[in-house]
């Protein structure tokens, strides 16, 4: 482990439910206050202080505010798997709500708070950990894609595997771009721009 990947690794990995409690208060905590101030006045004695505890607590668990980001970012990236995917009625003529289905939960995932989510995406350092999980989440995304577009009746793309990269690489960078404003007004808009779009692709109309 190089001297930056060190730095940015959590302390402690949690192996009781009190301490795994506790990591979850620190995230919960710093998520709140980089929201309210910043990145950049979001210290940790303000995170330690908002999730109640000493900063020797906090420093028991992360070595600084930059492996707890980076540590915010694992943790919403592994929380964006597709759900319901596998219960989507996939039959004639159902397409288009289909991708609607996958463009709503992209959005509703990043709806939370556009600030945090702006910070997370502009600050967070390139952990060990953070690369793997992009990867992670990357393949498991496509993966659901590419089962659903292969049982869909009305999808026509021959490349299944290119389509669901594309879909998912589509629906991951506009999303992202959107939600992250200060004030997402044209949510409604992306989403119907988005599934228009989509649907022609893989239903082969041009």
């Amino acid at each position: 482990m190089t001297a930056s990947e060190r730095r940015l690794a959590p302390r402690r990995k949690p192996r009781q439910v009190r301490a795994e409690l506790t990591r979850e208060r620190i995230l919960d905590a710093a998520a709140q206050v980089f929201a309210e101030h910043g990145y950049a006045a979001g210290t940790t004695n303000r995170i330690a202080e908002h999730a109640r505890l000493s900063i020797g607590s906090l420093y028991q668990y992360f070595p600084n505010k930059d492996a707890i980001l980076a540590e915010l970012l694992v943790r919403h990236i592994d929380r964006g798997a597709w759900e319901g995917a596998e219960e989507l009625e996939l039959s004639p003529g159902s397409l288009k709500e289909t991708v609607r289905a996958l463009v709503r939960d992209a959005i509703d995932h990043h709806r939370d708070d556009p600030q945090l989510l702006r910070i997370m995406i502009e600050e967070a350092p390139m952990s060990g950990e953070l690369i793997e999980a992009i990867e992670r989440h990357g393949k498991a995304r496509v993966s659901q894609v590419r089962g659903v577009l292969a049982r869909h009746p009305d999808v026509r793309v021959r490349d299944l595997d290119m389509a669901a990269e594309l879909v998912v690489g589509t629906v991951e960078m506009n999303t992202h771009k959107l939600m992250a404003t200060p004030h997402p007004r044209q949510v409604d808009r992306l989403e119907s721009e988005l599934v228009a779009m989509i649907t022609r692709y893989l239903s082969g109309d041009q």
